[in-house]
């Protein structure tokens, strides 16, 4: 478990994270890990450039063509002013989100896994989706992503189905949590 829970906050990254936005990337890269939960971090090599289209994201006039508007979110540790993890809110579906990616993505820092990160994470995030005005949520994970599929169970998720993505050869659960 976190060993230092209240010391965590989810917030929208910024400008004094630029460090630690390209470290989280980094971990992430030189581990040959795919990078979950982060809009399209794993694209942007200059973290303000990666800032910059979060912002534009979270409106529908600017989201760029073939997004659907969303928040970025990390968990951000105030002890060390570090980035553990990182979670999408998608505020509505495309084609694609509706059937494999879901309204909410989410990635621990591969050294911070085990902890009870991700299950604060998508916690508040399901309190914000909730607050934002929707009745119920999809997340998918991958089938073999036991970690994942134990997190959302844990937090309300139900079971819906299996589906499979060509696009990004996968195999994925889908799963609705009611926020009502």
């Amino acid at each position: 478990m976190i060993e230092d829970f209240d010391n965590c906050i989810l917030i929208k990254p910024d400008e004094t994270m630029l460090d630690e936005i390209a470290s989280y990337r980094a971990a992430f890269l030189d581990a040959g890990q795919k990078l979950y939960g982060s809009g399209l971090l794993p694209e942007f090599e200059d973290p303000e450039d990666w800032l910059h289209h979060n912002r534009i994201s979270e409106d529908r006039e600017t989201v760029p063509a073939g997004r659907v508007p969303s928040e970025q979110f990390v968990l951000f540790r105030m002890s060390d002013q570090k980035i553990v993890g990182m979670i999408t809110f998608r505020h509505e579906f495309n084609d694609f989100t509706r059937e494999y990616g879901g309204n909410i993505g989410y990635s621990v820092h591969p050294n911070e896994r085990r902890k009870g990160y991700a299950k604060r994470m998508l916690t508040e995030c399901l309190d914000r989706c909730r607050a934002f005005g929707l009745d119920r949520v999809l997340i998918t994970c991958r089938v073999r992503h036991e970690a994942s599929r134990r997190t959302i169970l844990a937090c309300g998720g139900v079971y819906a189905k299996t589906v499979y993505c060509k696009r990004d050869d996968a195999t994925l659960e889908r799963y609705w949590v009611e926020l009502s």
